[in-house]
């Protein structure tokens, strides 16, 4: 077993996060995973990333707040409101941005696979 307590949780930077805390929970410098790695993010009003696509599945849940979530996948676009335990998946290779449009932080958590090493 591995415990990161939340208060020694590693803070890391996120390209194209804008207004935003994320703290590592587990996994990479958070401690050993070989599969996947958690985080989570304080996002404060008019916090937002860009729209951006990955190779990797990502998951994440809403904690506190409300947090509005973009998709575009195959060039259709898609907008959803979440709040609290509401979560959504992101998958391989669709475009994703997350904003507070509210004035209240949003406290959400990321769940994604370990990227593979380098060929």
């Amino acid at each position: 077993m591995h415990v990161t307590r939340f208060d020694s949780a590693p803070a890391y930077e996120a390209p194209n996060h804008f207004d935003m805390r994320c703290l590592r929970l587990q996994g990479k410098d958070a401690g050993p995973s070989t599969q996947m790695w958690m985080g989570m993010s304080q996002i404060l009003p008019g916090g937002h990333t860009t729209l951006d696509g990955s190779p990797i599945e990502k998951l994440y849940l809403v904690l506190e707040g409300r947090l509005t979530v973009v998709s575009e996948l195959d060039g259709r676009q898609d907008e959803q409101e979440l709040g609290p335990y509401d979560s959504c998946r992101y998958a391989p290779g669709e475009k994703r941005q997350l904003v507070n449009r509210t004035n209240r932080p949003v406290l959400v958590a990321l769940v994604m696979a370990n990227a593979p090493p380098p060929a």
